[in-house]
């Protein structure tokens, strides 16, 4: 069964635990010694963005030589070489073309890179679809990083959870999403960012997600780090796939008190465990009326925002993560 962290909240580079295991960076240049078990840890592949002195296909056959794939169960990739002008399409052929080495995976994380290895918004990805196709068992798939990232509609019975972190989604990718069959998938988050580095979603293109029609298990839903938080808050106020939700989070974004106001206002949310909201630009008032409204919920209204005056008397408010 995949584990995760509900709790977690903003960009981890995942360096101490992945997947409820210990993560253990796969180093070619170490001595050779005993590894340990396949199964007892995440394994992670990485190369270095800048200068690298080894290119991550090499780190990749390395990992192939000495471990047993067929027991490995997670995988985490996090930097390759010049990530920032190169797209993830070889680390994305590598994995597929070996699927049939790693027939016990089940939690994948691509492009666990930090701001100082490379910005999310430089990340170059690329057609991610073959990973769902190549690996039809996998339980969990995260992705960071929107530019140049593609997904295709497929079916998919297995998997439970699916983070696409981005400091701006396009539309394309939220409607192929939504397009997606995926009647195991209990935990979808989508950081939809800003216009600025390519993040295009519109409400509309949430309409199907929003609907549940194609996710009946679905028990947790991020719509999180948008410009477009009170739009989104309104619309999900009249989702009919909110009912069947346990958390909910529509963090980290641009939520002022109209969109609080939206969800105060549209179907009862008293049947959430835990609505996630940090990061946003409510009123204290509305922050009161939210607590009071839902007290058997476990309400996150931490790092309440004020925006910043651009000295006309305007008000720049800010998603959490964007560049």
């Amino acid at each position: 069964m995949v584990e995760y962290d509900e709790n977690q909240r903003g960009v981890h580079d995942y360096r101490d635990r992945y997947a409820g295991l210990p993560v253990l960076e796969v180093d070619p240049e170490e001595e050779a010694g005993e590894l340990p078990a396949p199964d007892s840890v995440a394994w992670r592949l990485s190369a270095d963005v800048y200068d690298s002195e080894r290119d991550y296909a090499e780190t990749f056959a390395w990992f192939l030589e000495r471990v047993d794939t067929t027991k490995v169960t997670a995988i985490v990739i996090g930097a390759w070489e010049e990530a920032y002008d190169t797209s993830s399409d070889e680390v994305i052929r590598l994995l597929a073309d070996n699927a049939a080495r790693f027939p016990a995976l089940r939690s994948l994380f691509v492009g666990a890179m930090m701001s100082e290895e490379c910005e999310i918004s430089w990340i170059q990805q690329s057609d991610v679809t073959p990973l769902l196709e190549a690996f039809p068992l996998l339980e969990r798939l995260e992705i960071r990083g929107g530019e140049g990232l593609v997904l295709r509609p497929v079916r998919h019975g297995a998997l439970r959870m699916l983070r696409l972190e981005t400091g701006g989604l396009r539309g394309a990718v939220v409607r192929a999403v939504a397009e997606c069959d995926l009647p195991a998938l209990e935990r979808l988050e989508l950081w939809l960012g800003v216009e600025n580095y390519g993040g295009d979603a519109t409400v509309a293109d949430l309409e199907a997600i929003l609907s549940g029609v194609r996710l009946p298990a679905l028990r947790h839903l991020g719509l999180q780090d948008s410009e477009l938080e009170d739009e989104i808050a309104a619309a999900v106020a009249a989702a009919p796939v909110v009912a069947r939700l346990e958390t909910l989070s529509l963090s980290m974004g641009v939520l002022t008190d109209v969109g609080a106001e939206a969800l105060l206002t549209g179907q009862p949310l008293t049947h959430l465990r835990r609505l996630d909201l940090h990061h946003h630009f409510m009123g204290d008032a509305m922050i009161k009326r939210l607590r009071e409204s839902l007290p058997g919920v476990e309400v996150d209204l931490s790092e309440q925002e004020g925006g910043d005056d651009d000295g006309d008397g305007v008000v720049w408010r800010y998603v959490a993560v964007s560049e």
